[in-house]
């Protein structure tokens, strides 16, 4: 049972309204995260127009999808390894890829996903050398890091709020 209620649509405020109604015309159904966030109108702005931009950076969206996942499983957030278990199948992700990714093995962006998020960012010399190796440069390094960072407020917001699942459910 959540321990932070999720608001519908009918009690979000005026400020929040469109914006969830601009999830749910985007997603197709307005997921119970963002009806938490609704809660903190700031936060789930911030939260909106950050994933906005970051949907803008040069990583394709299987390795954007990758990076969820590696993070979303360190951080142990059964939420979002739902919710981007579904997404990472709808950008063309197979389920050993899905479970790879959660692993950090499917590519060197789940790989430096994981390391980054055990580590909370203090990366050995090693381990930057294996990133710029697999052709990960300096550009995408911060792409990753704004991506973890990203991913790691939605998992400690279902972690904390014990988030109702409304994706189809994984085994986590």
């Amino acid at each position: 049972m959540s321990r932070i209620n999720t608001l519908n649509l009918e009690l979000a405020t005026d400020a929040t309204r469109p914006l969830l109604e601009g999830v749910q015309k985007k997603i197709g159904f307005l997921p119970n995260v963002f009806k938490t966030l609704a809660h903190a109108p700031v936060v789930l702005t911030s939260y909106l127009q950050q994933s906005a931009t970051l949907g803008k950076t040069s990583l394709s969206a299987k390795e954007k999808e990758a990076i969820s996942l590696a993070t979303s499983q360190v951080n142990g957030c059964d939420y979002c390894l739902s919710a981007h278990t579904f997404f990472g199948g709808k950008v063309g992700l197979s389920a050993q890829e899905i479970l790879d990714a959660r692993h950090g093995q499917l590519n060197a962006y789940a790989t430096l996903a994981r390391q980054i998020t055990e580590s909370r960012g203090r990366l050995s010399d090693e381990q930057i050398a294996a990133a710029r190796a697999a052709g990960i440069d300096d550009v995408k390094i911060i792409e990753v890091i704004a991506l973890v960072a990203s991913q790691t407020l939605t998992n400690y917001l279902n972690n904390v709020a014990l988030t109702d699942i409304d994706f189809p459910a994984i085994d986590a």
